[in-house]
Protein backbone atom coordinates (compact mmCIF):
# COMPACT_ATOMS: atom_id res chain seq x y z
CA UNK A 1 0.00 0.00 0.00
CA UNK A 2 3.09 3.06 0.97
CA UNK A 3 4.69 1.87 -2.03
CA UNK A 4 1.89 1.85 -4.58
CA UNK A 5 1.10 5.48 -3.12
CA UNK A 6 5.03 6.48 -2.96
CA UNK A 7 5.36 5.14 -6.52
CA UNK A 8 2.00 7.00 -7.84
CA UNK A 9 3.63 10.22 -6.47
CA UNK A 10 6.53 9.33 -8.24
CA UNK A 11 5.08 8.94 -11.67
CA UNK A 12 3.39 12.71 -11.27
CA UNK A 13 6.53 14.42 -9.97
CA UNK A 14 9.09 12.37 -12.15
CA UNK A 15 8.10 14.10 -15.60
CA UNK A 16 8.43 17.33 -13.37
CA UNK A 17 12.10 16.37 -12.44
CA UNK A 18 12.89 15.57 -16.42
CA UNK A 19 11.66 18.81 -17.67
CA UNK A 20 13.89 20.57 -14.72
CA UNK A 21 16.93 18.28 -15.23
CA UNK A 22 17.45 17.58 -18.91
CA UNK A 23 15.39 20.47 -19.95
CA UNK A 24 16.95 22.74 -17.50
CA UNK A 25 21.00 21.03 -17.77
CA UNK A 26 20.28 21.71 -21.96
CA UNK A 27 19.26 25.23 -21.25
CA UNK A 28 22.10 25.55 -19.30
CA UNK A 29 24.24 24.38 -21.68
CA UNK A 30 23.05 25.89 -24.76
CA UNK A 31 23.06 29.39 -22.46
CA UNK A 32 26.61 28.89 -21.49
CA UNK A 33 27.63 27.86 -24.62
CA UNK A 34 29.35 24.79 -23.37
CA UNK A 35 31.87 27.12 -22.07
CA UNK A 36 32.33 25.13 -18.77
CA UNK A 37 32.81 21.81 -20.62
CA UNK A 38 36.42 23.23 -22.53
CA UNK A 39 37.91 23.78 -18.60
CA UNK A 40 38.29 20.28 -18.40
CA UNK A 41 42.08 20.84 -18.14
CA UNK A 42 42.12 23.33 -15.98
CA UNK A 43 40.00 21.64 -13.31
CA UNK A 44 43.09 19.25 -13.08
CA UNK A 45 45.37 21.69 -12.53
CA UNK A 46 43.40 23.02 -9.76
CA UNK A 47 43.07 19.83 -8.04
CA UNK A 48 46.94 19.51 -8.20
CA UNK A 49 47.46 22.87 -6.90
CA UNK A 50 45.42 22.44 -3.22
CA UNK A 51 45.73 18.77 -2.57
CA UNK A 52 47.41 19.49 0.58
CA UNK A 53 46.41 22.66 1.77
CA UNK A 54 46.24 23.73 4.75
CA UNK A 55 42.89 25.44 5.77
CA UNK A 56 40.73 26.09 8.67
CA UNK A 57 38.11 24.18 10.63
CA UNK A 58 35.50 25.30 8.37
CA UNK A 59 37.37 25.06 4.72
CA UNK A 60 38.59 22.66 2.55
CA UNK A 61 40.25 21.91 -0.26
CA UNK A 62 39.15 21.33 -4.16
CA UNK A 63 40.54 17.90 -3.68
CA UNK A 64 38.92 17.85 -0.20
CA UNK A 65 35.44 18.69 -2.31
CA UNK A 66 35.67 16.81 -4.81
CA UNK A 67 36.68 13.28 -3.10
CA UNK A 68 33.88 13.81 -0.71
CA UNK A 69 31.30 14.67 -3.13
CA UNK A 70 32.73 11.60 -5.28
CA UNK A 71 32.79 9.24 -1.97
CA UNK A 72 28.90 9.91 -1.74
CA UNK A 73 28.39 9.52 -5.45
CA UNK A 74 30.90 6.77 -6.46
CA UNK A 75 29.10 4.01 -3.93
CA UNK A 76 26.52 1.69 -4.51
CA UNK A 77 24.57 3.90 -7.02
CA UNK A 78 27.47 2.57 -9.66
CA UNK A 79 27.60 -1.07 -8.51
CA UNK A 80 23.71 -1.60 -7.43
CA UNK A 81 22.05 1.41 -9.10
CA UNK A 82 23.38 0.79 -12.78
CA UNK A 83 21.93 -3.09 -12.14
CA UNK A 84 19.01 -1.65 -11.16
CA UNK A 85 18.53 0.73 -14.59
CA UNK A 86 19.17 -2.46 -16.51
CA UNK A 87 16.50 -4.77 -15.19
CA UNK A 88 13.94 -2.18 -15.23
CA UNK A 89 14.52 -1.12 -18.58
CA UNK A 90 17.16 -2.88 -20.41
CA UNK A 91 20.87 -2.31 -21.74
CA UNK A 92 19.82 0.75 -23.59
CA UNK A 93 19.01 2.80 -20.61
CA UNK A 94 23.04 3.19 -20.20
CA UNK A 95 23.10 5.27 -23.05
CA UNK A 96 20.71 7.60 -21.12
CA UNK A 97 22.71 7.76 -18.30
CA UNK A 98 25.62 9.22 -20.38
CA UNK A 99 23.22 11.98 -21.83
CA UNK A 100 22.17 12.82 -17.92
CA UNK A 101 25.46 12.53 -16.96
CA UNK A 102 27.10 15.04 -19.38
CA UNK A 103 23.87 17.46 -18.97
CA UNK A 104 24.81 17.04 -14.80
CA UNK A 105 28.47 17.92 -15.72
CA UNK A 106 27.15 21.70 -16.67
CA UNK A 107 24.25 21.71 -14.40
CA UNK A 108 27.21 20.59 -11.44
CA UNK A 109 29.26 23.26 -12.92
CA UNK A 110 26.69 26.41 -12.22
CA UNK A 111 25.33 24.91 -8.78
CA UNK A 112 28.77 24.43 -7.37
CA UNK A 113 29.55 27.93 -8.80
CA UNK A 114 26.49 29.54 -7.19
CA UNK A 115 27.68 27.99 -4.14
CA UNK A 116 30.96 29.78 -3.65
CA UNK A 117 29.23 32.99 -4.96
CA UNK A 118 26.62 33.14 -2.26
CA UNK A 119 27.77 31.78 0.43
CA UNK A 120 27.73 33.58 3.75
CA UNK A 121 29.32 32.90 7.43
CA UNK A 122 27.71 32.72 10.91
CA UNK A 123 28.37 33.99 14.15
CA UNK A 124 31.61 32.12 14.21
CA UNK A 125 33.02 32.67 11.10
CA UNK A 126 31.82 29.74 9.54
CA UNK A 127 30.95 29.24 6.04
CA UNK A 128 27.58 28.66 5.21
CA UNK A 129 27.04 27.36 1.82
CA UNK A 130 24.83 25.12 0.06
CA UNK A 131 21.17 25.39 -2.06
CA UNK A 132 19.53 26.96 0.75
CA UNK A 133 21.85 29.79 0.64
CA UNK A 134 21.74 31.01 -2.75
CA UNK A 135 18.28 30.38 -3.32
CA UNK A 136 17.98 33.26 -0.41
CA UNK A 137 19.05 35.51 -3.48
CA UNK A 138 15.83 35.01 -5.09
CA UNK A 139 13.17 38.01 -4.11
CA UNK A 140 9.71 36.74 -3.30
CA UNK A 141 9.68 33.36 -3.20
CA UNK A 142 13.57 31.64 -2.59
CA UNK A 143 13.42 31.77 1.51
CA UNK A 144 10.31 29.47 1.10
CA UNK A 145 12.40 27.43 -1.70
CA UNK A 146 14.87 26.97 0.61
CA UNK A 147 13.14 25.65 3.62
CA UNK A 148 10.94 23.59 0.68
CA UNK A 149 14.54 21.99 -0.45
CA UNK A 150 16.09 21.52 3.10
CA UNK A 151 13.19 19.66 4.62
CA UNK A 152 12.65 17.03 2.04
CA UNK A 153 16.53 16.49 1.44
CA UNK A 154 16.31 15.37 5.31
CA UNK A 155 14.88 12.41 3.93
CA UNK A 156 16.80 12.43 0.34
CA UNK A 157 20.10 11.93 2.04
CA UNK A 158 19.09 9.42 4.73
CA UNK A 159 21.67 6.03 4.01
CA UNK A 160 18.69 3.99 2.97
CA UNK A 161 19.75 2.82 -0.42
CA UNK A 162 23.39 1.78 1.13
CA UNK A 163 22.72 0.57 4.09
CA UNK A 164 19.82 -2.10 2.21
CA UNK A 165 21.90 -3.08 -0.30
CA UNK A 166 25.68 -3.67 1.82
CA UNK A 167 22.96 -5.90 4.38
CA UNK A 168 21.75 -7.65 1.58
CA UNK A 169 25.78 -7.77 -0.21
CA UNK A 170 26.84 -9.19 3.10
CA UNK A 171 23.77 -11.91 3.23
CA UNK A 172 24.17 -13.50 0.04
CA UNK A 173 27.85 -13.92 -0.12
CA UNK A 174 28.42 -14.95 4.02
CA UNK A 175 25.32 -17.20 3.71
CA UNK A 176 25.23 -16.29 7.67
CA UNK A 177 22.00 -18.64 7.90
CA UNK A 178 24.19 -22.01 7.46
CA UNK A 179 26.08 -20.95 10.96
CA UNK A 180 23.57 -18.91 13.08
CA UNK A 181 20.23 -20.03 14.04
CA UNK A 182 18.74 -16.70 13.93
CA UNK A 183 16.04 -15.37 11.64
CA UNK A 184 17.37 -13.34 8.58
CA UNK A 185 15.33 -10.02 10.04
CA UNK A 186 17.44 -10.24 13.20
CA UNK A 187 20.71 -11.32 10.90
CA UNK A 188 20.13 -7.90 8.60
CA UNK A 189 19.80 -5.80 12.15
CA UNK A 190 22.74 -6.71 13.52
CA UNK A 191 24.66 -5.74 10.70
CA UNK A 192 23.01 -2.79 10.66
CA UNK A 193 24.05 -2.21 14.19
CA UNK A 194 27.53 -2.61 12.96
CA UNK A 195 27.15 -0.04 10.47
CA UNK A 196 25.59 2.21 12.86
CA UNK A 197 28.39 2.07 15.38
CA UNK A 198 31.04 2.47 12.69
CA UNK A 199 29.14 5.52 10.88
CA UNK A 200 28.48 7.23 14.47
CA UNK A 201 32.50 7.19 14.82
CA UNK A 202 33.24 8.88 11.56
CA UNK A 203 30.37 11.73 11.62
CA UNK A 204 30.82 13.14 15.24
CA UNK A 205 34.02 13.78 14.34
CA UNK A 206 32.72 16.80 11.88
CA UNK A 207 33.48 18.06 8.30
CA UNK A 208 37.43 18.13 8.84
CA UNK A 209 37.01 14.40 9.80
CA UNK A 210 35.17 13.20 6.86
CA UNK A 211 36.73 15.10 4.06
CA UNK A 212 40.60 13.40 5.81
CA UNK A 213 39.52 10.03 5.81
CA UNK A 214 37.48 10.59 1.95
CA UNK A 215 40.50 12.48 0.25
CA UNK A 216 42.45 8.99 1.17
CA UNK A 217 40.10 6.75 0.61
CA UNK A 218 38.29 7.72 -2.49
CA UNK A 219 40.93 7.46 -4.97
CA UNK A 220 42.44 4.03 -3.51
CA UNK A 221 38.71 2.80 -3.95
CA UNK A 222 37.79 3.97 -7.32
CA UNK A 223 41.39 2.74 -8.83
CA UNK A 224 40.75 -0.94 -7.80
CA UNK A 225 37.50 -0.85 -8.70
CA UNK A 226 38.28 0.09 -12.45
CA UNK A 227 41.10 -2.47 -12.51
CA UNK A 228 39.14 -5.51 -11.61
CA UNK A 229 35.85 -4.60 -14.42
CA UNK A 230 38.96 -3.45 -17.08
CA UNK A 231 40.32 -7.02 -16.45
CA UNK A 232 36.81 -8.66 -16.67
CA UNK A 233 36.39 -6.30 -19.91
CA UNK A 234 39.60 -6.79 -21.65
CA UNK A 235 39.39 -10.72 -20.81
CA UNK A 236 36.24 -10.65 -22.60
CA UNK A 237 36.57 -8.17 -25.13
CA UNK A 238 34.62 -9.25 -28.10
CA UNK A 239 31.74 -9.59 -25.53
CA UNK A 240 32.30 -5.64 -24.34
CA UNK A 241 32.54 -4.94 -28.05
CA UNK A 242 28.93 -6.56 -28.61
CA UNK A 243 27.85 -4.98 -24.86
CA UNK A 244 28.13 -0.88 -26.48
CA UNK A 245 26.31 -1.97 -29.39
CA UNK A 246 23.58 -3.10 -27.52
CA UNK A 247 23.15 -0.11 -25.71
CA UNK A 248 23.18 2.18 -28.49
CA UNK A 249 20.79 0.01 -30.28
CA UNK A 250 18.28 -0.48 -27.54
CA UNK A 251 18.23 3.08 -26.30
CA UNK A 252 16.28 4.17 -29.46
CA UNK A 253 14.81 1.02 -29.62
CA UNK A 254 10.66 1.75 -29.69
CA UNK A 255 9.39 -1.34 -29.27
CA UNK A 256 11.01 -2.05 -25.55
CA UNK A 257 9.34 -3.82 -22.99
CA UNK A 258 9.71 -1.10 -20.41
CA UNK A 259 5.94 0.31 -19.84
CA UNK A 260 6.02 3.80 -21.48
CA UNK A 261 8.06 2.83 -24.33
CA UNK A 262 11.19 5.53 -25.45
CA UNK A 263 10.49 7.80 -23.09
CA UNK A 264 9.69 5.19 -20.27
CA UNK A 265 13.36 4.29 -20.78
CA UNK A 266 14.58 7.73 -20.50
CA UNK A 267 13.00 8.14 -17.50
CA UNK A 268 14.68 5.18 -15.73
CA UNK A 269 18.19 6.19 -17.13
CA UNK A 270 17.48 10.19 -15.45
CA UNK A 271 16.63 8.63 -12.23
CA UNK A 272 19.25 6.27 -12.11
CA UNK A 273 22.03 8.75 -13.14
CA UNK A 274 20.65 11.49 -10.89
CA UNK A 275 20.94 9.05 -8.06
CA UNK A 276 24.90 8.04 -9.05
CA UNK A 277 26.61 11.30 -9.52
CA UNK A 278 23.55 13.54 -8.08
CA UNK A 279 23.32 16.36 -10.90
CA UNK A 280 20.56 18.85 -10.36
CA UNK A 281 20.12 17.26 -6.67
CA UNK A 282 21.71 19.96 -4.87
CA UNK A 283 23.72 18.08 -2.61
CA UNK A 284 27.49 18.57 -4.01
CA UNK A 285 27.23 22.42 -3.80
CA UNK A 286 27.45 21.72 -0.24
CA UNK A 287 30.54 20.75 -0.21
CA UNK A 288 32.05 22.42 -2.60
CA UNK A 289 30.84 25.35 -1.51
CA UNK A 290 32.85 24.87 2.10
CA UNK A 291 36.36 25.35 -0.51
CA UNK A 292 38.97 27.72 -0.31
CA UNK A 293 37.88 28.71 -3.83
CA UNK A 294 37.54 32.15 -4.01
CA UNK A 295 36.59 32.74 -7.61
CA UNK A 296 33.03 30.42 -7.82
CA UNK A 297 33.46 29.09 -11.30
CA UNK A 298 36.72 27.36 -10.77
CA UNK A 299 35.11 25.57 -7.68
CA UNK A 300 32.35 24.85 -10.42
CA UNK A 301 34.67 23.97 -12.91
CA UNK A 302 36.03 21.60 -10.33
CA UNK A 303 33.03 20.11 -9.61
CA UNK A 304 32.38 18.95 -13.31
CA UNK A 305 34.55 16.01 -12.65
CA UNK A 306 32.21 14.59 -10.75
CA UNK A 307 29.45 13.07 -12.73
CA UNK A 308 32.37 12.52 -15.27
CA UNK A 309 34.43 9.82 -12.97
CA UNK A 310 31.36 8.72 -11.54
CA UNK A 311 28.84 7.79 -14.64
CA UNK A 312 30.50 7.99 -17.32
CA UNK A 313 33.92 5.81 -16.08
CA UNK A 314 32.99 3.77 -13.36
CA UNK A 315 28.80 3.39 -13.96
CA UNK A 316 29.80 2.72 -17.71
CA UNK A 317 32.45 0.31 -16.68
CA UNK A 318 29.71 -1.52 -14.10
CA UNK A 319 27.13 -1.79 -16.92
CA UNK A 320 29.56 -3.59 -19.26
CA UNK A 321 30.16 -6.31 -16.68
CA UNK A 322 26.80 -6.79 -16.39
CA UNK A 323 25.63 -6.71 -20.00
CA UNK A 324 28.97 -9.30 -21.24
CA UNK A 325 27.91 -11.65 -18.52
CA UNK A 326 24.21 -11.93 -19.63
CA UNK A 327 23.04 -12.20 -16.07
CA UNK A 328 20.50 -9.56 -16.70
CA UNK A 329 18.58 -11.33 -18.73
CA UNK A 330 16.96 -13.90 -16.52
CA UNK A 331 15.64 -10.92 -14.55
CA UNK A 332 15.73 -13.14 -11.46
CA UNK A 333 17.97 -10.90 -9.84
CA UNK A 334 17.88 -7.13 -9.05
CA UNK A 335 20.15 -4.59 -7.53
CA UNK A 336 23.66 -5.04 -6.05
CA UNK A 337 22.86 -9.28 -6.01
CA UNK A 338 22.82 -8.66 -10.08
CA UNK A 339 25.95 -6.61 -9.97
CA UNK A 340 27.53 -9.93 -7.39
CA UNK A 341 26.02 -12.62 -9.81
CA UNK A 342 27.98 -10.70 -12.98
CA UNK A 343 31.29 -10.67 -11.61
CA UNK A 344 30.88 -14.13 -9.83
CA UNK A 345 30.24 -15.77 -13.35
CA UNK A 346 33.16 -13.53 -15.50
CA UNK A 347 35.76 -14.04 -12.28
CA UNK A 348 35.96 -17.70 -11.66
CA UNK A 349 33.60 -17.83 -8.95
CA UNK A 350 36.26 -15.25 -6.79
CA UNK A 351 34.00 -12.03 -7.91
CA UNK A 352 31.68 -12.25 -5.13
CA UNK A 353 34.25 -12.01 -2.47
CA UNK A 354 36.14 -9.57 -4.54
CA UNK A 355 32.99 -7.19 -5.25
CA UNK A 356 31.81 -7.39 -1.41
CA UNK A 357 35.14 -5.45 -0.26
CA UNK A 358 34.62 -2.98 -2.71
CA UNK A 359 31.01 -2.75 -1.99
CA UNK A 360 31.89 -2.42 2.44
CA UNK A 361 34.52 0.60 0.75
CA UNK A 362 32.19 2.21 -1.47
CA UNK A 363 28.89 2.18 0.90
CA UNK A 364 30.91 2.82 4.18
CA UNK A 365 31.99 5.74 2.48
CA UNK A 366 28.84 6.55 1.34
CA UNK A 367 27.30 6.93 4.90
CA UNK A 368 30.11 8.64 5.84
CA UNK A 369 29.53 11.69 3.29
CA UNK A 370 25.28 11.70 2.91
CA UNK A 371 25.22 12.67 6.66
CA UNK A 372 26.82 16.09 6.35
CA UNK A 373 24.15 16.90 3.88
CA UNK A 374 21.29 16.41 6.84
CA UNK A 375 23.13 19.21 9.21
CA UNK A 376 23.54 21.00 6.48
CA UNK A 377 19.90 21.12 6.27
CA UNK A 378 19.12 21.22 9.86
CA UNK A 379 21.43 24.19 10.76
CA UNK A 380 19.47 26.21 8.16
CA UNK A 381 16.28 25.36 9.43
CA UNK A 382 16.79 25.44 12.92
CA UNK A 383 19.89 26.99 13.37
CA UNK A 384 23.96 25.77 13.89
CA UNK A 385 23.68 24.97 17.35
CA UNK A 386 20.73 22.06 16.32
CA UNK A 387 22.71 20.19 13.30
CA UNK A 388 24.05 17.67 14.99
CA UNK A 389 20.86 16.34 16.04
CA UNK A 390 20.29 15.13 12.72
CA UNK A 391 22.60 12.09 13.14
CA UNK A 392 20.38 10.71 15.23
CA UNK A 393 17.94 9.58 13.12
CA UNK A 394 20.51 9.22 10.43
CA UNK A 395 21.97 6.41 12.29
CA UNK A 396 18.59 4.93 13.33
CA UNK A 397 17.56 4.84 9.72
CA UNK A 398 20.95 2.51 9.07
CA UNK A 399 19.03 -0.58 10.67
CA UNK A 400 15.25 0.65 9.65
CA UNK A 401 17.02 0.07 6.16
CA UNK A 402 19.07 -2.45 6.59
CA UNK A 403 15.68 -4.85 7.27
CA UNK A 404 13.16 -2.96 4.99
CA UNK A 405 12.30 -4.30 1.29
CA UNK A 406 14.18 -3.10 -1.61
CA UNK A 407 11.37 -1.57 -3.52
CA UNK A 408 10.57 0.46 -0.45
CA UNK A 409 13.46 1.92 0.05
CA UNK A 410 14.14 2.72 -4.10
CA UNK A 411 10.42 4.62 -3.46
CA UNK A 412 11.43 6.50 -1.18
CA UNK A 413 14.67 8.08 -2.35
CA UNK A 414 13.30 8.53 -5.96
CA UNK A 415 10.23 10.49 -4.51
CA UNK A 416 12.68 12.48 -2.51
CA UNK A 417 15.24 12.84 -5.42
CA UNK A 418 12.56 13.88 -7.60
CA UNK A 419 11.18 16.92 -5.21
CA UNK A 420 15.15 18.11 -4.11
CA UNK A 421 16.02 18.28 -8.10
CA UNK A 422 12.87 20.52 -9.05
CA UNK A 423 13.53 22.76 -6.24
CA UNK A 424 17.27 22.87 -6.89
CA UNK A 425 16.90 23.68 -10.43
CA UNK A 426 14.30 26.57 -10.56
CA UNK A 427 16.77 27.96 -8.33
CA UNK A 428 20.04 27.25 -10.55
CA UNK A 429 18.43 28.85 -13.61
CA UNK A 430 17.07 31.68 -12.25
CA UNK A 431 20.43 32.91 -11.07
CA UNK A 432 22.37 30.90 -13.60
CA UNK A 433 23.02 34.84 -14.87
CA UNK A 434 25.30 35.62 -12.07
CA UNK A 435 27.73 32.70 -13.28
CA UNK A 436 27.38 33.37 -16.88
CA UNK A 437 28.76 37.03 -15.80
CA UNK A 438 31.94 35.26 -14.06
CA UNK A 439 32.56 33.34 -17.45
CA UNK A 440 32.72 36.72 -19.26
CA UNK A 441 35.54 37.75 -16.50
CA UNK A 442 38.70 36.17 -19.00
CA UNK A 443 40.15 36.10 -15.13
CA UNK A 444 37.67 34.16 -13.86
CA UNK A 445 38.87 31.02 -16.26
Amino acid sequence: MVIDFLNSLISVFEWVMLLFVIGGGVFLFVYSQAKPLRFINKAFNLLKKDKDVSLDSSQISNFQALTAVIASTVGLGNISGVAIAIYMGGPGVVFWMWITALIGMVIKFYSCSLAVKFRETNGKGEILAGPMYYMKQIKGFGKPLGIFYATVTLFGVLPAFTSNQMTNAIVEITQPAQYVTWDIFYIKFFIGVVFLIMTAYVIFGGLQKIVHLTAKLVPLMVGLYLLIALFVIFTNFGGAHAAMKLIFVEAFNFNTAVSGGLMGLIIIGMRRAVFSNESGLGTAPMYHGQSKANRPVDEGIVAMLGPFIDTIVVCSITALVILISGTYIDGEKNGILLTMQAFDLLLFDFGKPLLLVMVLVFGISTLFTYSYYGTKCIAFLLGDKYKNLYHYPYLISIILAAVASLDLVIAVIDLSFALMSIANMIAVIYLSKYINQELKNKNHV
